[in-house]
């Protein structure tokens, strides 16, 4: 296999399977670090990341305050922050001198560089990896809608209903009319635009889980009639996610779903 990509996160996190993803199809080694969001306050956030006793952490001269998601404090070295300036996870570094990568994308986008595949990146292709980072911009800005949609879901506003219909329809209808025009979302090979959109779209199903508080508050499912109205955009997730490169990653996550 190829150099080491290494990411810690919270655990399981769908943004991460994008890399382990690619990792299976381009061969190369990623090790993925972590544990449950909740305690991700007890590690030590660092390349070599690790839980912490509470004697530890009593001691620990890497104490700072949370910040997105977290409160109380967490521990990030001095090293970790030089790599990662946000401070955020998924963390990866990458390679012997250990490169701080941040943002699943990108991360995903160096396994695919390192890798032996050409199709995956377009990487004999300027213009085809120039397609393909457009539509993993576009997975970026729809992703940031659903996270702020699921995190609300259970005292939702109609300005963010509403607001999160409208990125999910611009959003479909654009993967549906790539995928008219051909068998997968950039063209007529797998790459990055498919893995992405496999992985976002599918913690996006999620919100089916609500449906009861949804009912509750006056909403539907806004993915309800899919279908219909998106047939070939559910059918390519769901056929890429029987293949062993995704399933074996993913798990059991979409059986509710199907």
């Amino acid at each position: 296999m190829s150099s080491k990509i290494r990411i810690f996160s919270y655990l399981p996190n769908p943004r991460v399977w994008k890399s382990l993803i690619t990792a299976k199809f381009a061969n190369v080694d990623v090790e993925v670090i972590g544990d449950k969001t909740k305690n991700l306050a007890n590690w030590l956030w660092d390349y070599d990341a690790k839980a912490l006793s509470d004697d530890e952490k009593s001691v620990s001269p890497y104490a700072r305050k949370g910040k997105r998601g977290f409160s109380g404090d967490l521990y990030k070295t001095d090293e970790f922050l030089e790599a990662h300036p946000f401070g955020t996870v998924p963390a990866a570094f990458v390679g012997d001198d250990k490169v701080g990568v941040f943002e699943s994308n990108s991360i995903m986008r160096s396994v695919a560089r390192l890798g032996n595949s050409d199709s995956l990146y377009g990487k004999n292709d300027p213009s085809l990896s120039s397609r393909i980072d457009s539509f993993l911009d576009a997975n970026l800005v729809f992703s940031r809608e659903h996270q702020v949609y699921i995190l609300s879901i259970e005292s939702l506003s109609e300005y963010t209903y509403d607001r999160m219909k409208s990125a999910y329809e611009f959003y479909l209808d654009g993967i549906e009319s790539a995928l008219s025009k051909s068998e997968y979302i950039s063209g007529d090979c797998l790459t990055l635009a498919d893995i992405s959109y496999v992985c976002d779209f599918s913690q996006f199903l999620r919100e089916g889980k609500y449906q009861e508080i949804l009912k509750k508050q006056g909403f539907n499912i806004i993915s309800q009639d899919i279908k219909d109205t998106h047939p070939k955009s559910i059918n390519h997730l769901l056929n890429l996610s029987e293949q062993e490169e995704f399933s074996s990653v993913m798990g059991s996550y979409l059986d509710w779903y199907k």
